[in-house]
């Protein structure tokens, strides 16, 4: 499951980079729903919701080291629900990790002077001035961590246990 979510979330956080930057940039926001949603492209420096827009290389390498964290869980992974989780997370930490190591300003050739600081593309605009602007892999993550904090909270656990709380575990889909 992971082999095939994570894929999907980061091809299709991709595609519509590319094509927002091919269609949006530079241009007026699409307003989709007035007050509602529109597609604004922004690059962001910094995380989410605009915070650390200096700490840019921090952020390159916790996204890096998120992505090695999951690749290593994956070895004990028994749980479709927990595959589902790390597949979100993984999809978009990768989604993002690329626009930190090949956007302008970062890049490994002539002219780019900043290695790992590129600016992540958000494009997607709820409430417009009044919420911050995503893309599909800041989606992704934070639906990853919403599912990790229930399934954490619900007792399962990655190897397809679930811990009952009387000190004792269930493998998972038993009735508890």
């Amino acid at each position: 499951m992971l082999a095939v979510i994570a894929p999907i979330v980061y091809l299709l956080d991709l595609a519509t980079k590319t094509l927002v930057l091919r269609t949006l940039e530079g241009r007026e926001p699409l307003v989709v729903v007035p007050g509602l949603l529109q597609f604004r492209v922004i690059f962001n420096s910094g995380a989410a919701f605009g915070l650390g827009t200096g700490m840019t290389i921090v952020f390159t390498c916790v996204a890096a080291a998120v992505v090695v964290a999951i690749l290593r869980t994956a070895r004990n992974l028994r749980s479709l629900p927990w595959a589902i989780t790390l597949s979100l997370l993984l999809g978009g930490a990768l989604g993002n990790l690329t626009d930190r190591l090949f956007r302008f300003p970062s890049g490994f050739g002539p002219g780019r002077p900043s290695p790992l600081q590129g600016h992540v593309v958000d494009f997607v605009e709820t409430f417009p001035g009044h919420f911050p602007v995503w893309n599909v892999a800041d989606s992704a993550i934070v639906c990853g961590g919403i599912l990790a904090v229930v399934l954490a909270w619900r007792g399962y656990q990655i190897d397809g246990t679930r811990d009952t709380g009387t000190g004792g575990h269930a493998k998972e889909g038993d009735d508890v």
